[in-house]
């Protein structure tokens, strides 16, 4: 009786508790991977540190159902990144985690001989680890936070004092570190940021831009966009517009196309089958009905196999998971206007596979195709078994002195402070999807191998001096629209998230600021903690 007591009294005294400032020498706002990764170096630096999270999961994307890590070349990877890599595969040469047979397309290539670590895995078990790896240097974490915005961001200066979240809590700190997708700490410090494609004239470059006549994800039969095919006069069909969609290399508001990455399953014990959405529209999957019925379909050929047979399903073809055109107020929206557009996704997306299981005018084998897999039941059990993260692919993109481009995936141009290495290539998803000729095509799509890693620079994670000086962003960095395409890669960020923190602890000892550390030292700290920089 007297515990359910002091609960209770705890229960009204908590709002009038978390009203107090909490003060740390590091906070790091976003629990992602990358968060994740500067909040353990942080900590064995010996340096207090803080875990805000606006949700309730860690590991962001990595436990949000991109278990088939996008990488490039692996030996890029070191430090704590790589050491959640090699906890990967500990875990699953435990012969009990295997639950069921091996699927026959399971990719144990990942994982090429000698390699120490391996690169699939289930979102749960992604969690754990990381969730293991923050108790075990006993990082604290808030969830359920959100800065407030616009006004959360309490400045000396060019100096981060504090922020406030929307319960009223405020926390201090020598040194904030932005770890979310979207950059909300970097825009309400004040920092410059790009949002969209930049003209390819701004770096010099040929694959920013509107890309016209690219061939990837892209309609190969013709496919009527009009409501009533062959009347232009009828309307278009949901997702697509009737306008220019701009010309070759020309900048633009647009955004690369959003989806979740589903974890799937075709075991029948372990799979729920696809639920019909709330305001499911079919008129919102007649084009890829068209397409399919003009001979195309491979909207779902891209599902990497996972252990204990289940995927990571991502966008394949014309039409697809990604919902395209329908994020540009993402990145800049405030939280009513985010919400929206995320549950817009999971509608479009749910409602997909709904579609493609039970509409009798989707060829039988399709059907039984879809029919195949559903959702997996041991997965993501607190959010209906979908995703608890929205693979936000690209929001806001910090502009500081130093803006990684299309020249340094080249290796036409090579930082001389890296802090990490980009290995994966020039990618981006379609952004819109227009009417040429009266057939539907996409836009936007583009896929450009880089030839070798190359050198992600320091300054490209902190903003300029005289905008913010205790702030660093690894994850919203300084890179253009293709730069940051090849950037963008859970691993990669991870490493980027311990760099930043090695700067931010740095700066706190020599009382500088994060842009006037010694970067000499930074980078011989950096190799010490088996960071891969060359």
């Amino acid at each position: 009786m007297m515990r359910i007591l002091w609960i209770c009294v705890g229960l009204l005294l908590s709002p009038l508790l978390a009203r107090g400032d909490e003060t740390y020498d590091v906070i790091v706002y976003g629990g992602s991977a990358g968060g994740i990764s500067a909040a353990i170096q942080t900590a064995r630096l010996g340096k207090s540190v803080l875990i805000i999270e606006p949700g309730r999961h860690l590991g962001g994307l990595t436990s949000g159902g991109l278990g088939a890590t996008d990488i490039g070349n692996k030996q890029a990877i070191g430090g704590i990144s790589r050491e959640f890599y090699q906890r990967v595969l500990k875990h699953y040469s435990q012969p009990d985690v295997w639950k069921y047979e091996k699927s026959a397309d399971y990719r144990s290539d990942r994982r090429k001989p000698g390699d120490d670590a391996l690169w699939t895995f289930e979102p749960h078990v992604a969690e754990a680890i990381l969730r293991d790896m923050i108790a075990e240097v006993k990082v604290p974490v808030h969830f359920g936070e959100r800065l407030e915005r616009p006004a959360g961001v309490r400045r000396e200066g060019a100096k981060i004092v504090s922020i406030k979240m929307e319960t009223g809590q405020v926390y201090a700190a020598k040194m904030f570190i932005d770890a979310s997708y979207e950059g909300d700490l970097m825009a309400g410090a004040g920092v410059t940021y790009h949002i969209g494609r930049e003209d390819n004239s701004v770096y010099g470059e040929t694959l920013n831009g509107v890309q016209l006549g690219m061939k990837g994800h892209q309609f190969n039969v013709p496919v009527d966009p009009y409501r009533t095919p062959g009347d232009t006069n009828s309307g278009v069909l949901p997702g697509v517009h009737d306008g220019s969609p701009g010309e070759q290399g020309q900048g633009d508001h647009r955004v690369q196309a959003y989806n979740f990455r589903m974890c799937l399953t075709d075991v029948p014990e372990n799979r729920v089958p696809f639920s019909k959405p709330a305001g499911y529209d079919p008129q919102r999957y007649e084009l890829g009905l068209r397409t399919i019925l003009a001979g195309q379909w491979d909207g779902l050929d891209l599902a990497s196999m996972m252990p204990n047979r289940k995927t990571d399903t991502n966008n394949r073809g014309p039409f697809s998971t990604d919902n395209i055109g329908m994020n540009y107020d993402y990145p800049d929206g405030d939280y009513a206007t985010r919400e929206k557009i995320w549950q817009d996704h999971i509608n479009y997306q749910l409602g997909l596979m709904w579609f493609l299981a039970n509409d009798t005018r989707v060829p039988e084998t399709q059907r039984n195709v879809a029919n195949q897999w559903g959702l997996a039941n041991d997965e993501f059990q607190d959010t209906d078994h979908w995703p608890h993260q929205l693979y936000v692919r690209e929001a806001r993109r910090m502009i500081s002195d130093y803006v990684m481009t299309e020249h340094n995936c080249r290796g036409r141009e090579v930082a001389s402070d890296p802090v990490g290495l980009g290995a994966y290539g020039m990618d981006s998803h379609n952004t819109q999807r227009w009417i040429k000729e009266g057939r539907a095509t996409n836009e936007g799509d583009v896929q450009v191998r880089v030839s070798k890693p190359y050198k992600i620079s320091y300054r490209s994670i902190v903003p300029k001096e005289t905008q913010c000086s205790n702030l660093l962003v690894p994850i919203c960095l300084s890179a253009s629209h293709i730069g940051f395409g090849s950037i963008r890669m859970e691993p990669v960020f991870m490493v980027l998230g311990q760099s930043a923190a090695t700067a931010a602890c740095q700066a706190i000892e020599a009382r500088q600021t994060v842009q006037a550390i010694d970067y000499a030292k930074l980078r011989e700290r950096l190799l010490a903690d088996r960071q891969v920089l060359e």
